[in-house]
């Protein structure tokens, strides 16, 4: 008890009023918070005064001890002892590989199992790049996870997604997010609201590799990062713009809140707004986007191959896509304004002006 209490005290200087503030929010449960920052082990203190500083309220009241010294213990340990965890800053361990959670996903006890799952596939890559580049190739096979507008809800944890066998980009960016936090590497949730065209919401994932990349959750590009079907969507984004922007999920307190669709009137979680890497993406062209879209019978979507046929006879081919992938996600053609062409597939045709971007629908 005695030893206790002298470390609360020396606690108390370290966090100032705000520890007393937490406990004060975390009520029949401060019991459990301090036990977890008097038992912390002296060099993982500062990590988890982080974490209970910048902790959600519902997290306060509700987490264990025990679940957050095994999470700062693993992600400290790992954080140490792998072969990229000295080029890790401490502020981007602290925001993006320390804490157990994104958003307001149920709060799952995932870094162990999936460190054992997942550390032996990148055992042999010699970068964070490559690492997840790999990863975003192989976990989601590895738990048997697939896209599905289908999924129980949007933002669902590592292991709904896992139990219900599917989940949307927010659930399979949680997926991606919490493998790669598990063996080592820093990364963090990103999303907008709506695209600048009003076609819809996405989901998707930064990580942190001496700089930020970004790669679509079970959208592989191969062994590349930095590329993704909702590039072009995502260079028009508008910075500033709550609706329209591209944020950040971070740990630290911000001025700004991540903007969650399935929990609109929820703004206690931090965000950044990262609109403006994206938008340099953009580049000045008088090339339109037209989007296909193949139904079949039933109306679902399907993979056929369309043909475009410009007045000059040019032929441009591609597959549509199909269920398995994101709702917005669609075979796009970057055709000249003002031109004229046939959109072809089996039996059916439809002959467009090339104005604006629109998104065609061949019901076959």
């Amino acid at each position: 008890m005695k030893k206790t209490i002298i470390s609360l005290i020396i606690l108390n200087m370290l966090f100032g009023s705000n520890l007393d503030q937490q406990l004060k929010i975390a009520g029949g449960n401060a019991h459990q918070i301090k036990k977890a920052i008097t038992e912390v082990p002296k060099e993982q203190l500062a990590g988890m005064e982080w974490l209970i500083k910048n902790m959600q309220k519902e997290d306060l009241k509700s987490l264990s001890a025990e679940f957050l010294l095994t999470n700062c213990e693993l992600a400290h340990d790992v954080w140490q002892n792998n072969k990229w965890g000295k080029k890790i800053p401490e502020d981007i361990f602290l925001n993006f590989l320390l804490p157990y959670v994104s958003l307001n996903e149920r709060r799952d006890n995932w870094r162990q199992d999936f460190h054992n799952r997942f550390s032996t596939i990148i055992k042999n890559t010699n970068s964070i790049y490559n690492a997840v580049a790999l990863l975003n190739q192989s976990i989601y096979d590895n738990v048997g996870v697939i896209y599905s507008t289908d999924r129980p809800k949007a933002d669902q944890s590592p292991y709904e997604s896992i139990d219900a066998g599917m989940a949307s980009c927010t659930g399979l960016s949680i997926l991606l997010i919490d493998a790669c936090r598990s063996v080592g590497i820093p990364a963090r949730f990103v999303g907008t609201p709506l695209w600048y065209n009003n076609s819809g919401n996405h989901s998707w994932v930064e990580i942190w590799d001496d700089e930020w990349h970004f790669t679509g959750a079970a959208e592989p590009t191969g062994e590349k990062l930095n590329e993704a079907w909702f590039s072009d969507l995502a260079s028009k984004a508008v910075q500033g713009d709550m609706t329209y922007g591209i944020f950040a999920a971070t740990w630290e307190k911000t001025d700004i809140y991540f903007p969650m669709n399935w929990l609109p009137q929820v703004k206690t979680y931090n965000a950044i707004d990262v609109t403006a890497r994206y938008r340099l993406q953009e580049v000045e062209t008088v090339l339109i986007p037209i989007r296909v879209r193949a139904l079949d019978s039933s109306g679902q979507r399907c993979e056929v191959r369309v043909t475009v046929i410009g007045d000059d006879n040019s032929i441009k081919e591609g597959f549509s896509k199909d269920k398995t992938c994101d709702a917005n996600d669609h075979l796009t053609f970057m055709l000249p304004k003002g031109k004229t062409f046939k959109v072809q597939s089996e039996e059916v045709e439809k002959t467009i002006k090339v104005i604006n971007e629109e998104l065609i629908d061949l019901k076959l």
